[in-house]
């Protein structure tokens, strides 16, 4: 199965990781989530050593801003097939539970599992 990606492996690291400062603002039409999973996923790949602080910082920011009343970010859940990147079976479950919480606006439930993928990711 060929999954859709929005990360171009193509691009430099340094370009990968400015997606995490400025690239998942300007995410309009879909959850700006995806484009961090995907980014992180590459970095990672490439053995790039910040790549676990700047994915838990960036979902932490957006999740901080979903969480406030009246916010703007897109829950249109285009890439559902994601969580297939990663060989890490657990973590996979974890982050197709998490993007399907903020779908739903639940930002409680959303919160506890982020805390979980965080602990895995830093392990």
């Amino acid at each position: 199965m060929q999954l859709d990606t929005l990360v171009n492996g193509d691009r430099s690291t340094r370009e990968l990781a400015r997606n995490f400062r400025s690239g998942l603002s300007q995410c309009k039409d879909m959850m700006p989530e995806s484009l961090a999973w995907q980014t992180y996923i590459e970095l990672h790949k490439r053995g790039y050593e910040n790549a676990n602080t700047m994915f838990v910082s960036a979902l932490k920011n957006l999740h901080q801003r979903r969480s406030l009343a009246g916010s703007d970010i897109s829950t249109e859940d285009l890439m559902v097939h994601e969580h297939r990147m990663t060989d890490d079976s657990l973590l996979s479950e974890l982050w197709r539970a998490y993007k399907k919480c903020i779908r739903g606006n639940r930002t409680g439930p959303a919160s506890e599992l982020l805390r979980e993928i965080a602990e895995r990711i830093e392990a």
